[in-house]
């Protein structure tokens, strides 16, 4: 061996060790693909220097990642990245304010970030719940009808022995999907194959079978989020930060909470027509009392309810009606009029009179301009992170 090799070594060695005993590891672009592969969590701060908040988080975060050091190698990590300094990782991962807590499980970034409480408590016990296994154990079919609560969504993995890649992938999809869904393990039912996964909708009995091949993590984590994951979901004051971080336009039905009825007619259209605009466009349905905010911008109040809108975090545009729904292709020329921008145009330069109604004001002024988004102003807020780019949506 050269001498430069040996010191290549050494400080490697060095560099190693240093890792070894760090509580929180910085990730750079030479140990991050590593860090991911080899660890089952990584949990990741991302920071600036220049912010205040990162500031704050830094001493608490490596203090929680204390109580974790004695977790057996390859379990948990707990890791640090200078957004300013690895601005490729930062860029990869749309980080777009400081601090960002994301979550890694077997190398798989988990949609959710972390946005509870910045304490130690509070991290040591999210972190906790990770490596709480995401799967219900069941004995027999009985024991299994006791677990499937009709308002979740469930997976069911069967299985004659609790190991081979057909396990290994059905235990890595329930830790990707576990708030999802809700997922069972156990043996295989009379009359079933030795190996089996299958998926329960919400308020149905029926065990929809994965068709495809088990040992392909790929095609059951897709599989599984098509299903786990609802075309429609449901937006509230909890989940509506994350929802507005995902940078997609807001299709919302405002409705009455007891008003089951006209969420599934719009949940029916919009699989019907827009299903191919999941990438695209959020489809929610949202507590009409509880959002009665955005309502009152439109003009609309409880007693309008159920009422559909499209908000892009400029502008709020109405939909015709409930009644239109059921037109054939009119949801998506709506959603199709907000891509080409027409609804966008129509705001600046005026409607077309022969196909949009104008409403007039109490002092008689026509009024030919959406109002002004209301979910654009549930972004993250500036009095817990610093923005990166203030006009990210």
């Amino acid at each position: 061996m050269t001498r430069e090799s040996l010191n290549l070594l050494v400080l490697t060695l060095i560099a190693l060790a240093s890792l070894l005993d760090a509580v929180v590891v910085p990730i750079d672009d030479s140990n991050h693909d590593a860090i991911l592969k080899n660890n089952e969590i990584v949990f990741v701060q991302f920071f600036a220097d220049w912010c205040r908040f990162s500031q704050q988080l830094k001493p608490i975060f490596a203090e929680a990642s204390e109580k974790f050091a004695s977790v057996p190698a390859g379990k948990i990590m707990w890791a640090s990245v200078d957004a300013d300094k690895q601005t490729a990782i930062a860029a990869r991962y749309h980080v777009n304010k400081y601090p960002t807590l994301k979550l890694f499980r077997n190398g798989e970034l988990v949609k959710k970030e972390y946005r509870s409480q910045r304490s130690v408590a509070a991290l040591s016990e999210y972190v906790q719940k990770q490596l709480d296994s995401a799967v219900q154990v069941y004995g027999d079919e009985t024991q299994l009808k006791q677990q499937l609560d009709a308002k979740k969504r469930h997976v069911i993995g069967s299985f004659l022995e609790a190991s081979g890649a057909e396990y290994d992938n059905f235990k890595k999809a329930a830790g990707v999907l576990r708030e999802e869904c809700v997922f069972h393990q156990g043996p295989a039912l009379a009359g079933q194959p030795p190996k089996s996964i299958k998926f329960v909708a919400q308020n149905s009995q029926v065990q929809e079978p994965f068709p495809q091949d088990l040992s392909n993590f790929d095609q059951l984590k897709s599989w599984l989020q098509e299903r786990c994951v609802p075309v429609v979901r449901e937006i509230t004051f909890e989940n509506a930060e994350e929802l507005t971080e995902e940078g997609l336009p807001f299709l919302i039905l405002f409705k009455h909470p007891d008003d089951k009825d006209s969420e599934k007619i719009f949940t029916d259209a919009v699989l019907r027509e827009i299903a191919d605009q999941k990438k695209a466009v959020n489809c929610l349905v949202a507590d009409g009392k509880r959002f009665a905010h955005p309502l009152h911008h439109l003009g609309k109040a409880e007693k309008d309810l159920p009422v559909i809108a499209i908000d892009s975090f400029r502008h709020m545009y109405l939909f015709e009606g409930m009644n239109s729904l059921s037109q054939a292709g009119k949801l998506r020329q709506f959603v199709m009029d907000l891509h080409s921008g027409k609804l966008h145009r129509e705001f600046h330069h005026g409607p077309d009179a022969a196909t949009v109604q104008v409403q007039v004001d109490p002092n008689g002024a026509p009024e030919t301009q959406p109002p002004p988004s209301v979910f654009e102003k549930l972004k993250p807020s500036y009095n817990r992170y610093s923005i990166v780019n203030k006009d990210e949506l």
